[in-house]
Order: C-alpha cells, then structure tokens, then sequence
C-alpha cells in the first residue's frame, strides 16, 4: 500500500531520537579519560579507575551495538509492511476488537522479547559477569523472564481490555474512564507493589533485632517518622550491586534494605542513606511525583482521545484497515518526541528532589557518612564519575556523584 505523509514522520522520529541517543552516548564516551576530580580521587585507586573505564567503553560498544539493532529490526518491520501483516493475520483469528487488540500487542510483545533475549542474557552472564556483578544463575534469569511475561500478560491483558471497553462505551469520553482505571492502579502499585509483586521475584525478611535496627529507629523516632516496616530483601541473589528504597504511604510505607547494601555499608552510612530516603517522603516528593505522573497520563489520553478515530493514524504504520489496536500504536510512535520532553522536564525535578532529600539527611543526621556511603556505592557499583554535562541533563534522574558531595560539604 501507498505510503502516507505520517509513515515518514514516524521514520524521522525514530532515526532522529536514535541519533541523538547515539550523540550524547558519544559524548558520554569521550569523557571517559577524564581526571577524576580531586573530592574523588579517594574513590578509585588507580587498577580500580581503570576497571570502571573498560567497564564503561564495554557497556558503551554493547548499547550501541544493541540499539542499532532494534532501530534497524522496527525500520524493517514497518518498511516491509510488518504492521499490516500482524494486523491481518489478527483478522484472521477474530473479529472481536479486544481479542484483536489482545492478539496484535501479545505478538509484538512475545516478539520483541525473543529478539531482546540474546542482548539480555549477553549483558547478564558475559558482562557483568566478567566485572564481578552478575550472581543470577541461568534458571533464575528464564524463571524471571517468564514470571514477568506472565505478569504483563495478566495486568497488561486486563488494563488493555478495559481500555478498549471504555471506548467502546462511552466513546469520545473514554479517555476520562480510562484516566480514572489509570488513577486507580497507579495508586494500588505504590501502595501495594512491594507487598504482592515483589515477594514474586525476591525474599523480603524483617530487619532483624539489633544495633542497626535500633539505630534505624531512632533516627526515625527524632525527626517524627512513624516507621513499622523495614525490609531486607535478597538482592544478592541476582547482582553484588546495592540499593535501598522507600515504597508506600501512609499505613503502608516501608523501607527495604538490600542485603548488599547493609554488607557494604556501616551502621552510620545506612541510617544516612535512609535519612535521605526519608527526606524525599518528608518534602512530599512522592506524593508530587505521583500527582505530576497522574495528569500526564490524563494529559496523555485525552491527547489520545483527539487523534485515535482519525484512520491517518492506523495508516501511519502500513495499516489499511484502521482499528483502535493500529492507531494506538501509530499515537505512541507520534507522541513520542512530547514523551521525550516531559522526560526531561521529570528528570531535572527529580535530580531537584536528590538535592533537597540530600540536604534533608544533612540537617537531620549528618553529610559526611552519607558522602562516605555514595562514594562507597559508586566504586562497587564502577559508576560514571565524569558523565558528560548533556548526558546527565537527558538521562540522569540522580545528580552526578561529585554535584552531590559538593552540595552536601557546602
């Protein structure tokens, strides 16, 4: 079928974001020499440095080499008309729109992680297995794999066909019905995520009783913050990398330590960095972080509402037959270059909130050991500690490590 004007929008969107995306990795890349900057220089010694940079240019050829790959597998698919193809075949199964729908997205999504699966695994138990990190034996990666895909097919299948019964309802409205069901697991995956979805994939145990509990409680204890829930989940079972976060509100809020973490840190180190995670509930970042992603997302499908009756859409990606499963898929590859900007605007907010959470942990407990425990997690973990400034800007939700120490010694 002829092409239309939207078909090549869509390939200019894709070859221009793969561009820049390639640019900044570039630029990230030839900062790679740097001097480490002398609030650094105990961070790495020397053979250490060294380790982090080789690490950095592997992560670097393999990225390029991986997204190369998908920009060139996505321009086949809608060169040679892969759209129209899936969507036929979907028409030959049924006619229902939802089984439609079903049927299109579960092709697509069991197809891209077929492709994907190599680049995964190669990532797993060649890379980071060669620099120390991996611990996931092969089972475990498949077992995740599949405990994932099976999650997506279930939560997925069901968001996806209330999202087409909504149309078919209330037609023109059902932007707001959907925003609503948006709204309402939103929500119940910040309340309930750590308590149902992660106890699939990772063992979460109690912190037990002892000198870092009863340190952890009464840090909380003086800046006012009801704490019941501290958790130490199993992280160790896939990688040697550490992390802490905090999940929830109200009732439900808890803090989960991984076991990583509490074996690389001391006693002081880990109430600072929960200071810090503290911080961010104190100053109601969650709480703006979920309102701000609540009206995107409303923003998002009333945009939606605009353009998905409009055939050119469903055209867009070499589909003759327009349909609601077709146009969605040509809004998201049009929508794309907005969903890039507020991607921005999301990540300066929320390198904004790292320094005030940092700033919080500075006046209630103390700069220094939080600065001793980001330095000790940027050497486990062979951090970037010269990224370029246009990379951090575009990619980084975190400030760099040395924008941080500097803002907590000020």
């Amino acid at each position: 079928m002829e092409k239309t004007t939207l078909f090549y929008v869509i390939i200019v969107i894709l070859v221009v974001q793969y561009l820049i995306h390639q640019l900044l990795e570039y630029l990230n890349a030839k900062r790679f020499e740097s001097e480490v900057p002398k609030e650094l220089q105990d961070v790495f010694d020397g053979e250490e440095y060294q380790k982090s940079q080789q690490y950095k240019r592997t992560n670097y050829r393999f990225g390029s080499l991986s997204d190369g790959f998908s920009l060139l597998v996505t321009l086949a698919f809608l060169l040679l008309n892969g759209f129209e193809w899936l969507d036929q075949l979907t028409r030959s199964l049924s006619d229902n729109p939802i089984v439609m729908a079903l049927v299109f997205f579960g092709l697509i999504v069991v197809g891209s992680s077929i492709l994907s699966a190599p680049f995964s695994y190669y990532q797993t138990f060649v890379i980071e297995e060669q620099y120390g990190f991996n611990k996931t034996t092969k089972k475990l990666f498949f077992l995740d794999k599949l405990k994932a895909g099976v999650l997506a097919a279930i939560f997925g299948g069901s968001i996806l066909s209330l999202f087409i019964l909504f149309y078919q309802w209330t037609g023109p409205n059902f932007w707001l019905y959907t925003w609503i069901m948006a709204a309402v697991v939103i929500l119940f995956m910040n309340l309930f995520y750590s308590k149902l979805i992660v106890p699939l994939f990772n063992k979460q145990t109690p912190l037990s009783e002892g000198s870092l509990k009863e340190a952890i409680e009464r840090y909380a204890k003086h800046v006012g913050f009801e704490l019941q829930n501290i958790f130490v989940i199993d992280g160790s079972k896939r990688s040697t990398k550490a992390n802490a976060y905090f999940s929830g509100f109200g009732r439900e809020k808890r803090i989960t330590l991984f076991d990583t973490l509490i074996n690389d840190l001391s006693e002081e180190e880990i109430v600072a960095v929960l200071a810090h995670e503290v911080g961010h509930y104190k100053r109601k970042h969650i709480i703006f972080n979920l309102v701000v992603s609540l009206l995107l997302t409303g923003l998002t499908l009333f945009i939606l509402s605009l353009f998905i009756n409009n055939p050119q859409i469903s055209l867009a990606i070499g589909v003759s037959t327009p349909s609601f499963h077709a146009g969605l898929i040509g809004f998201v590859l049009l929508y794309s270059p907005i969903s890039e900007i507020t991607g921005l605007a999301m990540n300066y907010l929320s390198r904004k909130f790292e320094f005030q959470a940092d700033n919080y942990a500075k006046m209630t407990f103390a700069a220094t050991p939080l600065v001793t425990s980001l330095k000790k997690l940027s050497k486990n973990n062979l951090s970037n500690l010269t990224p370029h400034p246009a990379y951090v800007f575009v990619h980084y939700s975190h400030p760099p490590l040395i924008e941080r120490i500097r803002n907590l010694k000020a």
